[in-house]
């Protein structure tokens, strides 16, 4: 699973996700920029503080991954069953994550009320960096907003666990952190114009359908008989070489 389609996928659900990056993560991004005086908001300045929060925002998420990247390696090769188990619920969490997007089903958002908790003892620290005057602040302030409650955070961080590779699942995360970074960083300085684009229902569908697709074909790849045939696809030349000598 850990290919460069991977991770390119992984960097279209990001892109393509901009409109719930939006949702969740938008309103932050207008602070940083009233952070600003007024005469400074259109000037290099701003630029390096909105390149500086999403620095550190996409360094919790591959923090994120590598955490999960490694338990997922642990329970793979602890108890090999569960191999089929995680990549199933990972294409599972993004078929869920499509229909949420779309607005078909938004059973998601429990999950995200979940994280709450988490964040509830994050806050705090957050609100201490503000206003955000200087990189050194909205860098520490994006790596606290990675860990916000956020259900297509969640969805690619489950998938990228299924890789049973901390620095592969880590590098996946990166993909993903990569595709939000255009929305999130655009948001911040013409969150007008990219809105009506990027929450079009057309726009919106065509990334949940992107993520069901992509959910459904990580389901049937990792039934027992697609992964065996793999594995003895990448051993045949071995073998082969074997019978040579």
């Amino acid at each position: 699973m850990t290919d460069p389609i991977s991770y390119s996928t992984a960097f279209v659900i990001g892109l393509l996700g901009g409109a719930h990056c939006i949702g969740m993560c938008g309103g932050i991004m207008n602070a940083l920029s009233f952070a600003i005086p007024v005469e400074q908001r259109n000037s290099f300045k701003l630029n390096i503080l909105l390149l500086a929060y999403n620095t550190g925002r996409i360094l919790s998420y591959m923090l994120a991954g590598a955490i999960i990247g490694g338990l997922g390696w642990l329970l793979q090769s602890t108890l090999e069953p569960l191999t089929y188990v995680l990549r199933i619920f990972a294409g599972g969490m993004l078929i869920l994550m499509g229909l949420y997007i779309a607005g078909w089903w938004m059973g998601l958002s429990k999950l995200e009320h979940m994280g709450n908790k988490l964040w509830l003892k994050i806050e705090p620290f957050g609100k201490n960096l503000m206003p955000v005057t200087k990189p050194s602040k909205a860098l520490l302030l994006g790596a606290l907003w990675g860990w916000l409650p956020c259900g297509m955070v969640y969805s690619v961080l489950t998938w990228s666990a299924s890789s049973g590779d901390w620095l592969q699942s880590s590098f996946i995360m990166l993909s993903f952190g990569l595709g939000t970074l255009p929305v999130m960083f655009v948001t911040g300085r013409f969150a007008h114009v990219l809105k009506s684009f990027i929450q079009k229902t057309s726009t919106r569908k065509f990334a949940a359908a992107l993520m069901i697709v992509f959910g459904v074909w990580t389901i049937i790849g990792a039934s027992p008989h697609n992964m065996q045939s793999n594995h003895q696809g990448h051993a045949m030349p071995m073998n082969q070489h074997e019978h040579s000598m």
